[in-house]
């Protein structure tokens, strides 16, 4: 297994966006579950993967599936009292590093949990403001 893809499953669920940092390159480019557009750029990305990782819980990758740069990560976990599961489509750089960043989830009612928990964690970080405006 790459060591990227190893890593991952050590820091995503912890939500420590240091740790989440590290594994991402410069211009990742993130597609969450949740919302239309996508987050570029490493730290927004970091930011956002920090804020799943402390909504999410009981979160563990059953499945890994992928070689050299393309993985297919599944995972299941809880979002308040909904029980999802999804997949982490993941593209790695030259370097390494995670270039793209895709989840797909399920059931809606878990995706609809995921969305409001988030939309009222990043209503209380200054940072999404600025990230908010890049989207734009």
């Amino acid at each position: 297994m790459h060591p990227t893809i190893t890593r991952m499953q050590e820091v995503v669920a912890k939500g420590n966006e240091d740790d989440i940092l590290t594994l991402l390159a410069e211009d990742v480019a993130f597609m969450p579950p949740t919302y239309w557009k996508t987050w570029t750029g490493r730290e927004p990305v970091a930011a956002v993967l920090g804020h799943v990782g402390r909504v999410f819980s009981d979160f563990r990758y059953r499945r890994i599936m992928g070689a050299d740069k393309d993985w297919a990560l599944e995972f299941q976990c809880k979002v308040g009292d909904y029980d999802a599961v999804g997949v982490d489509l993941i593209t790695l750089n030259d370097d390494g590093l995670i270039q793209t960043f895709e989840v797909v989830m399920r059931p809606y009612k878990s995706v609809g949990a995921l969305r409001e928990a988030m939309n009222a964690a990043v209503m209380t970080d200054a940072r999404f403001l600025k990230f908010r405006e890049a989207l734009s």
